[in-house]
């Protein structure tokens, strides 16, 4: 079992520490806000939290927290032991991503680009997918590790690939609610029934289960997040600093105003409130 330090304990990362405390892992967590995981040591600082790890996972919201935590003042970079293997699992920027790897390789660790694809019911029973950036020899190291928090495992290319991946996911995700959010909108103000756009929605061949769940949540007006619209904004952001494409830019804008319009802790797919403004 290894020796492992988890810093952010947001929704996801606390599911993810926990499991691997209860497949033996001898982990240390930390957490901006105090957080304790059952069975795991707790750190005042980064710093400290990595000092005796081999195996450092962060997930925290954006770049600047992430560069917090490695980075700052107290940050794990300044711990870190070398041939530590550290993986961030935050969704960032590439340029971020790749600006981590150069510090961390400086100081003697390795580095993995290793954000998830998933929500709160993956984290929570290891379903998580993880998309990988860094050296394949790197990865088969603690390859047994992420297995415990992910059913699926892609190793993509260099440090940012992992990144690229997750960012073209989630985009491609958003911009199908979106297109969604408006089919809906354009039927009702069609004088169709929502029930009825629902019913023809979900049997066509082009709607997935997952747009065919949305959309009824859409009916029901029912907006718990797993996924808020804030931080499918942050990511578009990111993604649109990539390329600029057209649906893409458009579609980030779609969510920006959703935040500000009040929505940004609503579920992805309340940005159909946006529509009906």
């Amino acid at each position: 079992m290894a020796r492992m330090a988890f810093l952010g304990l947001g929704a996801m990362g606390i599911r993810m520490a926990r499991r691997l405390v209860e497949a033996g892992h001898d982990v240390t967590t930390w957490n901006r806000s105090p957080k304790a995981v059952a069975g795991a040591a707790t750190a005042a600082s980064p710093r400290a939290a990595v000092e005796d790890a081999e195996i450092v996972i962060v997930i925290v919201t954006d770049n600047e927290a992430s560069e917090a935590v490695w980075l700052g003042e107290d940050g794990a970079i300044h711990g870190l032991n070398p041939g530590t293997i550290a993986i961030e699992s935050s969704t960032l920027t590439g340029a971020a991503m790749r600006r981590l790897d150069a510090a961390i390789t400086e100081v003697g660790g390795r580095f993995l680009d290793a954000p998830v694809m998933g929500t709160l019911p993956h984290a929570e029973n290891g379903g998580l997918q993880h998309l990988v950036g860094g050296e394949a020899a790197v990865l088969d190291e603690v390859r047994p590790v992420l297995e415990v928090m992910s059913g699926a495992i892609h190793h993509l290319g260099p440090v940012g690939a992992g990144t690229a991946m997750k960012l073209a996911a989630n985009s491609w995700f958003a911009m199908q609610v979106e297109a969604m959010a408006e089919v809906l909108t354009l039927a009702r103000a069609g004088g169709v029934k929502d029930e009825g756009t629902v019913e023809v929605l979900r049997a066509l061949p082009a709607t997935s289960p997952v747009l065919g769940m949305l959309v009824g949540l859409m009916v029901e007006e029912k907006f718990a997040p797993l996924f808020p619209i804030r931080l499918v904004a942050k990511d578009l952001r990111y993604a649109s600093e990539v390329r600029d494409l057209p649906l893409l830019s458009r579609t980030a804008e779609r969510f920006a105003e959703a935040v500000e319009a009040g929505f940004g802790d609503d579920n992805i797919h309340g940005v159909v409130k946006l529509a009906r403004l």
